[in-house]
């Protein structure tokens, strides 16, 4: 019988989103059997929640998902004091989701002293800072479960694993959300007449879409095999990024007319070098379909 990795995945404070994205994995059953769950809050486990406060269990992974704050807690012990008495036992450390990454949207509740393990927004804290060789950070609200269980999977092969500046692989984060996007070629003659739920024109110009500057994979690796966000005709929401969640988020804000966020890697006076050229050009093939009932 093949050894089996042993995983701890704690709920700190989350709305269980990354649990349900991970139960959608298609194949679950495959995971099952090279890896197994010593505590799972949805999962059928062989602890429970109280085995794995009360006494160290042996693990190999400790993921964490949700926001910490030293206030909150499980089984009436703080989160904190769970990750630092597992953190000494465990290969590695994976932060599940924005919120366990960045702070996320419980850090903007206002829910007192809550950040992510190693991040406030893009701050390194001083927390858990011995860790930070230990640790990998998938972003997302709520994550990939393809990303998640690929990691998982490298860790397990001993893989190493090239990581950014917020400790995520760059295997799946080094590159935009806007790469592999259907509706670059809008993007590239700035055709933004877009209704949310159609197939065509860019959403990037007017309506807030904030893939040309968000890490992710999601159209590289589509989500249930099928989809995406911005496939489907809805802006991206920059759910991987530590400055998730925005205000306004389906509204470009801009300065002068100028985008205030550009594309990743675009100096402003490239950008409107760019925006110069394109508006000689008018792509009649593109534009029809916007107008036409």
């Amino acid at each position: 019988m093949k050894k089996k990795m042993r995983i701890l995945w704690l709920s700190a404070i989350s709305c269980n989103g990354n649990t349900h994205s991970f139960l959608n994995y298609p194949y679950m059953e495959t995971f099952l059997d090279d890896f197994e769950f010593i505590y799972h809050p949805v999962i059928d486990s062989k602890y429970l929640l109280q085995d794995i406060v009360s006494k160290l269990i042996s693990c190999d992974i400790l993921l964490i998902e949700g926001a910490i704050s030293r206030e909150f807690k499980r089984a009436d012990v703080s989160i904190v004091d769970i990750i630092e008495k597992y953190s000494k036992i465990v290969q590695k450390i994976v932060t599940v989701g924005t919120c366990a990454t960045f702070g996320g949207i419980f850090r903007e509740s206002g829910y007192k002293n809550t950040s992510g393990l190693h991040f406030d927004q893009e701050k390194q804290i001083e927390n858990f800072k011995y860790l930070l060789d230990k640790t990998i950070s998938i972003s997302g609200c709520p994550i990939h479960p393809e990303v998640l269980v690929n990691t998982l999977y490298a860790i397990k092969k001993s893989t190493t694993l090239r990581l950014d500046g917020f400790l995520r692989p760059k295997a799946f984060y080094a590159y935009t959300v806007h790469n592999g996007c259907t509706r670059n070629e809008y993007f590239e003659y700035k055709v933004d007449n877009h209704k949310f739920g159609e197939l065509e024109g860019c959403m990037y110009y007017e309506h807030g879409c904030q893939a040309p500057f968000t890490h992710g994979s999601c159209n590289k690796i589509l989500w249930n095999e099928v989809n995406s966000k911005t496939r489907a005709g809805l802006p991206c929401m920059g759910c991987t990024e530590p400055s998730f969640p925005r205000q306004n988020l389906f509204s470009t804000k801009k300065n002068m007319s100028i985008p205030e966020n550009l594309p990743v890697g675009v100096s402003k006076r490239a950008y409107l070098t760019l925006a110069g050229i394109t508006k000689a050009f008018k792509i009649d093939r593109l534009e029809k379909k916007l107008f036409d009932d």
